[in-house]
C-alpha cells in the first residue's frame, strides 16, 4: 500500500471534542444510495485466505454494542459469524488493547469495523493482530500514527459536537481525577441522528456511554490501514464528524469508498449500506 504522509501533535479537548467524539451511537431510518469513488491499490491480490472471516464489529463513544444492531441482524441473515465486543471508551490505548484482546481470541480471518470513534480503535488493535485481513470504518476517525484524535478532529471545519456535550467529573481506572463526556439529550437528536425518528433518538441519548475526555489527547501508536485494505463509508450529511474530513482520511488510507446521505448514525439510517460495505469486503478476504 503507498505511503502517506503522518500528521501531527496534540491539541485542546475542545478541538478534538468537536468531531472526535463523534465517536457515536446509532439510530434508524432507511438507507439512502451508496456511489463508489475507488479500490485499495491491493485490492485484487491474492492472500489465499481462508473462507468465512469473523465479523467483528466495534462500537464508537457515547454507545453499546448494540448500536449495530440493525446491521448484525442484516449480515447473520446472510449467514456471516459476527461478534459485537464492548469497546470501553476510556481512552485509545486501554480500548485498543482490550479489543486486540479479543482479535486474538478468534481463530481464522477476521474482518474489523469500526463506526466513529471505534475507526481510531481498530486503527491501532488491528496493527496487533494479524488475522485481521481488511478494515471498515463507517463514520469514522482514521488516524495515522502519531496523530492525536483532538488535532485530527479540528483540522476541518463542520463539527457541531463540541458544543452539545456535557462534562462529568469521574475518576479514572487509576483512580486519579477524570472527565467524562456525554452528549446532551436535548442535542442528539440534532447533532448526532437527525434523520432517525425522535423517539429512537431519545431512547439512545438516555442509555449513552460515556467517553473518556482522555481519548483526544491519546497519540495513535500505529496505522494498520497502511498494510491491510481498507474500505470506508462516508456520511456526507455528518455533523459529529464532518464529511470533509472523513474523504480526507478514506483517500489518505486509499480506501474502496462510497458515500451515502446520511447523518453520523448509518448504523440505523442506512443499515444495508452498512452491511453492504462489510460483506464487500468479507468478499476480499473470502475469493
Amino acid at each position: 500500500m503507498p505511503s502517506h504522509q503522518a500528521m501531527s501533535r496534540r491539541t485542546a479537548i475542545a478541538a478534538g471534542v468537536a468531531a472526535a467524539a463523534a465517536a457515536s451511537a446509532a439510530s434508524s431510518t432507511p438507507a439512502a444510495a451508496s456511489t463508489p469513488l475507488s479500490a485499495p491499490a491491493d485490492a485484487g491480490r491474492e492472500h489465499g485466505r481462508p473462507e468465512n472471516p469473523t465479523l467483528v464489529l466495534v462500537h464508537g463513544a457515547f454507545a453499546d454494542a448494540s448500536s449495530w444492531s440493525p446491521v448484525i441482524e442484516r449480515l447473520q441473515r446472510r449467514g456471516h459469524t459476527v461478534i459485537a465486543p464492548a469497546n470501553p471508551l476510556r481512552g485509545l490505548r486501554h480500548d485498543a488493547d482490550r479489543i486486540a484482546a479479543v482479535l486474538a481470541s478468534i481463530e481464522g480471518p477476521v474482518v474489523l469495523a469500526g463506526h466513529s470513534y471505534g475507526g481510531a480503535v481498530i486503527t491501532e488493535a488491528a496493527a496487533q493482530a494479524p488475522n485481521v485481513q481488511a478494515l471498515v470504518y463507517i463514520a469514522a476517525f482514521v488516524p495515522d500514527k502519531g496523530e492525536v484524535l483532538g488535532e485530527l478532529s479540528a483540522r476541518f471545519p463542520g463539527s457541531q459536537l463540541a458544543p452539545s456535550l456535557r462534562q462529568v467529573p469521574s475518576p479514572a481506572p487509576d483512580g486519579s481525577p477524570g472527565l467524562d463526556l456525554y452528549i446532551r439529550t436535548d442535542k442528539f437528536h440534532e447533532v448526532f441522528a437527525h434523520d432517525v425518528p425522535h423517539a429512537t433518538a431519545r431512547t439512545l441519548a438516555a442509555v449513552q456511554r460515556p467517553l473518556s475526555a482522555t481519548a483526544f489527547g491519546d497519540q495513535t501508536t500505529a496505522a494498520a490501514w497502511r498494510t491491510v485494505p481498507s474500505w470506508n463509508l462516508v456520511a456526507t450529511q455528518d455533523r459529529g464528524i464532518p464529511p470533509q474530513l472523513q474523504r480526507f482520511q478514506a483517500k489518505r488510507a486509499d480506501s474502496y469508498t462510497v458515500e451515502i446521505r446520511t447523518s453520523h448514525l448509518p448504523l440505523y439510517s442506512a443499515p444495508d449500506a452498512v452491511a453492504n460495505v462489510i460483506r464487500a469486503a468479507t468478499r476480499h478476504v473470502t475469493r
